[in-house]
């Protein structure tokens, strides 16, 4: 049979692209050598965190967050975070909005930070080091929070701040959005929103934009996002552990990680105790992967949070860590011969909504 010969209009696209030059075409139009990315880093965590769930700690260039109910690990693992960078050169920039923090357990978890005191007074009237610290004083809003991580990306482009950055946010469901904030009605729909449009279109592009090899630094965003447990929808269904603020971050998040459990924190206390005094030392919760996009590993397991970060659930490293304390649990209890008395884990569930309380 004969072949089929090529219509007129195959044969002037064939002699189209034979005189074609594609590559020419991409330098034209901007297109060109500007699709690779950088090698995939890690700012390391304690060892305990990496063997429980598999990873080094957490991914430059990337989004990460870290969720739970109040007082299982998150700000544990955010100061690790800190302190690693710290360490490594990274500048961390802390937005708290939670208004929880401690600077005594900062320089605890290991944070290098200085103490700037009054010479009359001898009083600490604020610290200062290799950080950047914003909280409610300046921060009011949801777009408050997207100004400032854009005007630092904005300085650092400009080269007036020339360090990678690691932002770290405690947290997420802590601040309103501005509509919130004018109409004196902490709305969660219009909270939801502010995320998605100052985050989701904007911040979070702008993140993960610096892992190209075009960009001259690498940032970093890691969120603590406070829950609230949704009730099953029907009598056979299970509750589900809901993020503060939407789904916008979780969304653009390459890591999340999830402390605790869904209905309740799911921690149980260790303490030394003596005469009726006791220093709660550690406390032991449930921690687990549950979005990697990195390298794909989910794992779970059980850790063992301190004032100074992670360490196993083992009796070798209790052990360890109960030695190199004991000097200081002595001056509080008023000597050394405490007993450690671990309790049993806590099921107290936590209330179940509808829908997002407000």
């Amino acid at each position: 049979m004969a072949k089929k010969s090529k219509s007129l209009s195959e044969a002037v696209s064939s002699e189209l692209r034979s005189k074609f030059d594609l590559n020419s075409f991409k330098n034209t139009k901007g297109l060109s050598s500007k699709a690779k990315f950088k090698e995939q880093e890690w700012i390391p965590l304690s060892p305990a965190f990496q063997e429980i769930l598999s990873v080094p700690g957490i991914p430059t260039g990337q989004i990460t967050l870290l969720r739970g109910h109040s007082d299982t690990g998150k700000t544990t693992a955010l100061l690790e975070a800190a302190v690693s960078a710290q360490k490594r050169g990274i500048l961390p920039v802390f937005i708290i909005t939670e208004m929880k923090w401690n600077w005594d357990h900062v320089r605890d978890m290991g944070l290098e930070i200085e103490e700037q005191v009054d010479k009359e007074t001898g009083e600490v009237v604020d610290y200062t080091g290799n950080f950047i610290y914003v909280d409610r004083e300046t921060i009011h809003s949801i777009e408050d929070v997207a100004g400032f991580i854009l005007d630092l990306i904005d300085e650092q482009k400009k080269g007036n701040l020339p360090y990678d950055l690691l932002f770290l946010w405690d947290s997420i469901g802590s601040v309103p959005c501005e509509m919130s904030i004018k109409s004196n009605k902490n709305n969660n729909e219009w909270n939801a929103g502010a995320m998605s449009t100052q985050f989701g279109n904007s911040v979070n592009q702008r993140m993960v934009l610096s892992r190209k090899e075009s960009s001259a630094y690498t940032n970093t965003l890691v969120c603590i996002n406070k829950v609230w447990t949704q009730k099953a929808e029907s009598p056979m269904g299970k509750p589900k552990l809901m993020n503060k603020g939407g789904f916008a971050m979780w969304f653009d998040s390459a890591f999340v990680v999830t402390f605790g459990n869904i209905m309740n924190a799911g921690t149980s206390k260790i303490k030394a105790i003596k005469n009726g005094k006791q220093v709660e030392f550690a406390k032991r919760v449930n921690v687990q992967t549950d979005k990697n996009h990195i390298n794909g590993i989910t794992t779970r397991g059980r850790i063992v949070m301190t004032p100074h970060g992670f360490i196993l659930d083992t009796d070798k490293s209790l052990k360890d860590y109960k030695s190199s304390q004991a000097e200081a649990w002595a001056k509080i209890l008023g000597g050394g011969d405490f007993r450690v008395v671990e309790e049993e884990q806590a099921y107290d569930d936590m209330s179940q909504f509808i829908s997002e309380p407000t």
